[in-house]
């Protein structure tokens, strides 16, 4: 799945996070929501304007970005 066309920044939009584009919805809302508890479908059913697969979207967004984080030894 191409993210890019669901997920985007904007440094005015909630300062610079990544959002559902055409939204105020941010990719950490929806992680936050989901390890908290929610299901996708509750996702969905409490933000209706948002679609499942922006909600996959999301979940690719976050798997590139761990994907390519730096890993640091910790002393």
């Amino acid at each position: 799945m191409d993210y890019s066309k669901f997920i985007t920044r904007d440094p005015i939009v909630m300062l610079g996070k990544p959002i559902v584009k055409g939204t105020r919805i941010t990719v950490e809302l929806i992680m936050r929501k989901l390890a908290g508890g929610y299901s996708i479908e509750n996702f969905l059913e409490s933000y209706p304007h948002i679609t499942k697969e922006q909600v996959l979207a999301a979940f690719e967004y976050m798997a590139d970005l761990i994907a390519n984080e730096e890993i640091k030894e910790v002393a």
